[in-house]
């Protein structure tokens, strides 16, 4: 069964509370929540994983409880994913848990961080902790779902961003697309941005539209960084992505020292990656952008990259705004064909659907062969 058929016992609920807490900040850590409660289900202390460099959620949560004036002494920690077992930025939670005489820990599902795969866990038990795994463990790897992909494949989870009308124009013909949604879906999706590791465009939206693609109108406690696919390297170091002045990785197929410099001067980092057709690898890309440690990739390009992504099985989701309008020919969602059979189509599961202001958010994930 899955979380959903399964009611989850309320600690690991506000564990999974706060771990939505972390959603904007903790990156590339996962995000984690952590609750820790007394045998008769008091809340003794909880927290959730600050900045990177910053305390994780356990070690948030055992201050909590002794700010309170709490004894956490055999209480239960409940975790929304394994504690590490590594010294990074920080040192290991599971010692932290061991040293403060928490009696047990329910952790939501195993860390697939090769450094830590079940050594935390293992650790606990052999300091004579009880262990239990599996309550929340759906919604905790929804919810971290770029730090799996990146851990187990390599790969940052993408997800492509796209305004449209309900008949799928993007934009005009003449190239026109602001705004064809509502205020309100614009503001949704800079929440979306936000909870990105980085934002990928290509040079065309930033010749065509010449977008920040920063995150505005909402709190956040930092930006993500900026990707931009440029395989001639033809972008501008005047474009108003560059204001104010940011870091902006650049992946292009052509190599020139002076236009390298050019745009280096404006905070740019210049990776040359080219395929067989002098253009940029995008999965070479997204293999160097993994390492970086961008765990969730935001998209905001135009059809012709959205298809060159789609075609390539790189995309796993579209985060799709639909007006109630009909603009009739013009730019389509993403450039696929002309195909010759329906078999050759990408095919999609859909989630969730929300009406946000006047238009409707989707989410349709791409289906992968079994």
């Amino acid at each position: 069964m899955s979380d959903a058929t399964i009611p989850l016992p309320p600690p690991m609920t506000r564990a999974l509370a706060l771990a939505h807490e972390s959603l904007f900040l903790s990156s590339p850590n996962p995000h984690v929540g952590c609750v820790i409660t007394s045998a008769d289900g008091r809340t003794l202390g909880e927290g959730f994983t600050q900045e990177a460099g910053g305390p994780h959620a356990e070690v948030m949560a055992l201050r909590d409880a002794q700010a309170r004036g709490h004894d956490v002494r055999g209480a239960t920690a409940w975790v929304t994913l394994e504690p590490c077992a590594h010294t990074g930025r920080t040192g290991p939670c599971c010692d932290a848990l061991a040293a403060a005489g928490i009696g047990k820990v329910v952790a939501a599902l195993e860390d697939p961080n090769p450094k830590v795969a079940g050594q935390g866990l293992a650790r606990l038990a052999a300091a004579g902790i009880a262990v239990e795994v599996g309550p929340g463990a759906e919604a905790s790897r929804e919810l971290n779902i770029g730090f799996f992909q990146r851990m187990t494949k390599g790969l940052p989870w993408v997800r492509l961003k796209i305004a449209a009308s309900l008949d799928g124009t993007t934009a005009l013909a003449n190239g026109a697309s602001q705004w064809i949604t509502g205020e309100a879906a614009r503001a949704d999706g800079h929440a979306w941005r936000a909870r990105a590791c980085a934002i990928l465009t290509g040079s065309g939206t930033v010749r065509d539209d010449d977008p920040r693609l920063d995150v505005r109108g909402i709190e956040t406690p930092r930006q993500p960084t900026l990707v931009v696919a440029d395989s001639r390297l033809v972008l501008s170091p005047g474009a108003g992505l560059f204001e104010p002045q940011r870091p902006v990785w650049v992946y292009t197929a052509v190599t020139d020292a002076a236009r390298h410099a050019e745009l280096a001067a404006r905070g740019a980092s210049i990776t040359a990656l080219a395929d067989a057709q002098g253009k940029v690898d995008l999965e070479a890309m997204l293999r160097d952008l993994a390492r970086r440690e961008v765990n969730e990739l935001h998209v905001e390009a135009g059809h012709r990259l959205n298809g060159a992504l789609l075609r390539a099985g790189l995309a796993d989701e579209l985060l799709v705004y639909l007006a109630p309008r009909l603009l009739g020919p013009g730019r389509g969602m993403a450039a696929l064909g002309p195909l010759q059979a329906l078999a050759e189509g990408t095919d999609l599961e859909f989630g969730p659907v929300t009406q946000v202001g006047a238009d409707l958010r989707l989410l349709a994930r791409v289906r992968r062969p079994a």
